[in-house]
């Protein structure tokens, strides 16, 4: 049976491959993510940790701008809602998990090592890319996906 990121990857890359617009009727809708906004007992440090060792450019005023159309990202963000019960996000007990794109999964993996960073799991072989999880210091569980690349037109 698939796992929930293989879904979740596969739904992404199945829409994101659709032509046209996908949109509800009427007009008035959600039409993408324009923020993450996250609580932490010590915001300055968590956002240094998220530059030096995920490599996240920050801001002069302390967040970060990621790119939709950097190269090898993936062109939609998936958004979905987890059972209570789900233990896709352990260890973590926060209520959310972090999913980021990268596009090369080994050279962030000796980033995050060298900073002395635990990686949970890896999987190379899930169909829709390679996967990597770890754990920031407040506790929020980060899922790292490099997707595989699309299959180039003729």
């Amino acid at each position: 049976m698939p796992s929930e990121h293989t879904l979740l990857a596969f739904l992404a890359l199945g829409l994101s491959m659709m032509s046209g617009e996908l949109s509800a009727e009427p007009q008035g809708r959600v039409t993408g993510v324009g923020g993450i906004f996250i609580k932490s007992d010590d915001p300055k440090a968590l956002m240094e940790w998220y530059r030096d060792v995920l490599g996240v450019k920050i801001e002069p005023w302390g967040g970060a701008i990621l790119a939709y159309d950097a190269p090898k990202h993936p062109p939609v963000l998936t958004f979905n809602a987890f059972d209570r019960a789900s233990r896709y996000m352990d260890p973590s007990t926060r209520d959310v998990m972090l999913n980021f794109a990268v596009d090369d999964l080994s050279a962030i993996l000796d980033r995050v090592e060298a900073k002395g960073v635990a990686i949970l799991k890896r999987d190379d072989s899930d169909p829709s890319g390679r996967f990597a999880w770890i754990v920031d210091p407040d506790g929020t569980k980060i899922e790292l996906w490099e997707p595989k690349p699309e299959p180039e037109s003729k």
